[in-house]
């Protein structure tokens, strides 16, 4: 691992958890049918355990991020409850893309999939590089 990567993994592992947030609390089945009215036919992925990283970026690099149609936050989640689409197994470990959205608190949304966050979780910063090399 380079050192880059190591001063990546340290900034996001530093032992401080970030701001606590709270997720969604009701039941799987009634978060999946929420999600399955809201976003037809969009594949959805329920977590726990995560974190969103509120990614430092310059005036430059943010102006193409909202360009392109996302804002700079992206998602990790230490486990996976359901994926639709069975891209994860459950209790596996994901990194989102960037948000294009982000709903209710909870509904985390990228190009390719809704990420419903369940139960607590926490909200940190974290520069770009540290974000993109760790994972």
């Amino acid at each position: 691992m380079s050192a880059d990567k190591n001063e990546g993994s340290e900034e996001l592992l530093d032992g401080d958890p970030g701001v606590p947030r709270q997720g969604v609390v009701d039941s799987d089945e009634i978060v999946m049918g929420l999600v399955q009215a809201l976003y037809p036919r969009k594949p959805y992925c329920l977590v726990e355990a995560w974190t969103i990283f509120k990614v430092d970026v310059s005036e430059d690099e943010l102006n193409k991020i909202h360009a392109a149609g996302q804002l700079p936050l992206v998602l990790f989640a230490h486990n996976v409850r359901f994926d639709s689409q069975r891209r994860f197994d459950v209790g596996d470990w994901m990194r989102s893309t960037f948000a294009t959205s982000f709903e209710e608190g909870f509904l985390f949304e990228t190009r390719n999939t809704v990420y419903v966050l369940c139960g607590p979780g926490h909200e940190k910063s974290a520069s770009l590089n540290s974000v993109l090399s760790f994972f």
